[in-house]
């Protein structure tokens, strides 16, 4: 059920604790069936007029529902010389209310092509999400008139249904879950309510720059349209809850079909060492809507920032355009899109990089070479103990010989040979390190994260794939296993 304001001149004690009851209260029963725990409401607290009604109504809330705990979360950005005033207000506001409240402070990152707004955002956000466990709820006091504002920047970016749906009342928020109880209420009505019920509140100055997008909708902007078109805020939300709406329906529809052009790690073909892909085979036959919305839900299943439209195009025209064995790389932001064997990988920069040389500790030496009875060692993701070779099931790495030198490289010319555990009877001879990559399905830019067992100057294993043959633990001996 939802309250139309836009029928009431006025917003009242009791219409704020509902809208609060109304949309918290379904989520708290459900995540405290979900969890041991029961959840706790955090509210964004900037100390504004839109947060200070809305920790007016948490205050209500509070103390008909004593059991559910609640906080106040400000934080203090460090932007405005006003800032360490608005944080005793916080505090001040908090203690009238008789609510927790938490000070966060944060440094903004004030770089070149950096927008202020975003990076402040951002730094905000990760401070909330310290506060959050699983099932809780963040308030925050978005409304009707920052949801016209949000509809109007999307247009201003060209963005699609997705971005046209704006901001939901309540959605899913990491494990947790972000709430706008006065989404369908207007600002002059939360100022009308904070005048009755004289509520003081901050006034942050960069609210009067019209140099950020924001500001220059809410004070030049959106005033005219509503001079002219008075209702516009209601029927803009009624557009964005359509949008929001339809590109429910296509999420649907893509999380049924995105399956299929999955590769994930489990598959038999896919590689070791990455976790998903996805399949292009066939995918050039699909239209370019088709195309661009599962490649783009591949994206979000990855958990990565979205590419731009342009950009999005340009990856799908060169990834369908490029042959298997092209070295191709589309980058964006921090990330990039590679393909191998027919399958399109995404990546972040950092993933790449190429990993510290290893120095290994004389204790590995030492286990290595079986002169201690009981140690693991961890090699990046990889884990490397003694174990007593049961069965060639469990293929082991025979211990080095006493005077033998042992080395763990990462990378090695493609020409050294070496005769893996799973080499068939066909190939009864040792093969070369770039065939065994590619029958692995060991894309090139993983080749180098892969540390290699030598002893001497003999490719012995790949920790993780496989060991040679030539040097397997016999069974009822000890040797290593390199998981």
């Amino acid at each position: 059920m939802t309250v139309k304001h836009s029928t009431l001149a006025q917003l009242s004690g009791q219409q704020l604790l509902s809208l609060l009851e109304q949309a918290v209260m379904p989520l708290y029963q459900q995540t405290s069936l979900q969890h041991e725990r029961t959840p706790k409401l955090v509210l964004a607290y900037s100390g504004g007029v839109d947060s200070e009604v809305l920790a007016y109504g948490l205050s209500a809330f509070a103390q008909k529902y004593p059991h559910i705990a609640c906080l106040l979360i400000h934080v203090h950005h460090g932007l405005s010389p006003n800032a360490d005033t608005w944080v005793q207000h916080c505090i001040t506001r908090a203690g009238y209310y008789q609510l927790p409240v938490q000070i966060e402070r944060v440094n903004v990152d004030k770089g070149p092509r950096q927008s202020l707004e975003a990076q402040a955002r951002d730094a905000r956000y990760q401070a909330f999400d310290r506060y959050l466990n699983p099932g809780d709820i963040l308030l925050t006091a978005h409304h009707q008139d920052d949801q016209l504002e949000t509809l109007l920047l999307a247009l201003k970016r060209g963005q699609g249904p997705k971005g046209l749906g704006a901001m939901g009342a309540i959605q899913a928020y990491h494990h947790a879950w972000l709430v706008r109880p006065l989404l369908d209420v207007s600002r002059e009505q939360i100022e009308q309510f904070a005048l009755q019920q004289r509520l003081t509140h901050i006034e942050d100055e960069s609210n009067q720059d019209d140099s950020y997008d924001r500001n220059f909708l809410r004070l030049d902007i959106i005033p005219r349209l509503k001079q002219r078109w008075p209702s516009i805020a209601v029927t803009a939300a009624r557009s964005a809850a359509l949008c929001a709406q339809q590109q429910d329906v296509i999420d649907d529809e893509v999380s049924h079909r995105l399956p299929q052009w999955l590769m994930l790690a489990s598959d038999d073909n896919a590689s070791i060492t990455e976790s998903s892909g996805f399949k292009l085979s066939g995918f050039g036959q699909l239209s370019a809507a088709w195309q661009a919305l599962l490649f783009r839900g591949y994206l979000s299943y990855c958990g990565v920032s979205l590419p731009s439209q342009a950009q999005l195009q340009q990856i799908l025209s060169q990834l369908l355009a490029a042959k298997d064995d092209a070295n191709m790389a589309i980058q964006w932001g921090g990330y990039q899109v590679k393909r191998y064997a027919g399958v399109a990988y995404v990546l972040s920069n950092s993933d790449l990089k190429t990993p510290e040389p290893l120095s290994l500790t004389v204790d590995f030496i030492r286990l290595l070479k079986g002169d201690i009875t009981e140690l693991q060692i961890d090699i990046g993701q990889h884990q490397c103990l003694l174990s007593q070779q049961i069965s060639a099931d469990k293929p082991l790495l025979a211990l080095a010989p006493t005077n033998s030198k042992v080395t763990i490289r990462y990378g090695a010319a493609g020409s050294i040979k070496c005769q893996p555990q799973f080499a068939t009877t066909q190939r009864p001879k040792p093969r070369e390190l770039k065939k065994l990559w590619q029958e692995c399905n060991i894309p090139p830019w993983r080749r180098q994260h892969i540390p290699l067992v030598f002893y001497d100057e003999v490719l012995v294993a790949a920790i993780g794939l496989w060991v040679d043959k030539r040097y397997l633990a016999q069974t009822g001996h000890q040797g290593i296993s390199l998981l």
